[in-house]
């Protein structure tokens, strides 16, 4: 059952109605390359979505680029890179996938799943090697058994996941765009349900057959005996915002959230009192239907003086949320980590709780 994230919800959001993110006065960049940018990011994650240890150490992946001195830029030149935490300190380990001669031009951002002494990276392949500098968008994975030092090596050749976009999305095949009016194909995030152990892929993606400029969905796959299969959206947004971002699902306590990112400037014109955030929506399955977390979907947001100062949140298991320091009050940009933050679920109900904080900027 697809469920529609609709206007009235949104009209629902008032001051108060999601946990407010504490400010970050200055961008902590860690044992980072002080050289590079950072942002999207995820935790390479078991079955069960929580996080993995490999060989001892806590893996992430982020998306990275060389600072070009305009933050704008970093899209257009984005690779994957190993990035490890220890004792809170966040250390560059280098790319994550050699360079291969690929019909894609870049990666974007997607999630790792650690099982069975293999580690296999769904990922967004975005531009096309022949023309680049476009905003064509597909879903690929790839795989690598871990090795004696700890790391994937070998890793499989990337496949796209399936071919086309299937009858309920918009194709994301246009070259030329403007930034958050784009239509999505991206973000693969890997579930699997307790309940019958079928196994997912949640994406953003733009809801097919729609004639609306924002038609943001959030998009499903199914692994079958012959692979990956598209199926209908979880829910939509037709009408109310073009982007729900990095898309992904996490079972707690009964229940199933998903999870998604969006902007201020992404909502109708009519709707743009809602802040850039986190949002979300509850089921008792996966087959729905799904309720607006808080009564309207908004779980937490950046503060009223600092709207764009974290973006691109992602919840695992364990409930820590990840996410990147964006733009900052006097205009710079963050490019790094920002701090991590505790969820709390009941049911309907999503609050939050910092962590201790652990070089916290």
């Amino acid at each position: 059952m697809t469920t529609a994230w609709t206007g009235d919800h949104v009209r629902r959001i008032t001051a108060g109605a999601g946990a407010l993110i504490p400010p970050i006065a200055t961008p902590d960049p860690s044992a980072l390359d002080p050289a590079r940018l950072y942002w999207d990011m995820w935790p390479v994650q078991d079955r069960a979505g929580q996080p993995a240890l490999i060989a001892g150490r806590e893996l992430w992946m982020a998306l990275t680029a060389p600072d070009r001195g305009d933050p704008a830029l970093r899209h257009f030149e984005a690779k994957i890179h190993w990035i490890e935490r220890a004792s809170g300190v966040w250390a560059d380990r280098g790319p994550v996938l050699p360079d291969w001669d690929v019909p894609y031009e870049r990666e974007w951002a997607g999630s790792a799943l650690f099982d069975d002494g293999v580690v296999t990276l769904f990922f967004t392949a975005a531009g096309t090697a022949a023309r680049p500098g476009g905003y064509q968008q597909q879903l690929w994975q790839t795989s690598a058994p871990v090795g004696a030092g700890g790391l994937p090596s070998g890793w499989s050749f990337p496949t796209a996941c399936f071919e086309g976009y299937g009858a309920d999305y918009m194709p994301a095949d246009a070259h030329d765009g403007a930034p958050g009016m784009i239509k999505a194909f991206r973000d693969p995030a890997y579930f699997r349900d307790p309940a019958d152990g079928a196994e997912y892929l949640a994406f953003t993606a733009s809801l097919g057959q729609s004639d609306n400029a924002f038609n943001g969905a959030f998009g499903l796959a199914v692994r079958g005996a012959p692979g990956w299969v598209l199926t209908p959206p979880c829910l939509h947004a037709d009408g109310v915002n073009n982007e729900l971002e990095r898309a992904h699902l996490v079972f707690h306590a009964k229940h199933y959230y998903a999870f998604w990112s969006t902007q201020t400037a992404t909502f109708a014109p009519d709707l743009r009192h809602a802040p850039g955030g986190l949002y979300g929506m509850v089921a008792d399955s996966m087959q729905g239907p799904w309720r607006p977390l808080n009564g309207s979907g908004l779980v937490l947001a950046n503060p009223a003086d600092r709207p764009f100062q974290t973006y691109s949140w992602f919840v695992d298991a364990s409930l820590t949320v990840c996410s990147f320091v964006d733009m900052l009050p006097d205009g710079s940009f963050g490019g790094v980590p920002a701090p991590l933050l505790q969820l709390e679920l009941d049911g309907d109900r999503a609050t939050m709780r910092a962590l201790q904080p652990e070089r916290a900027g």
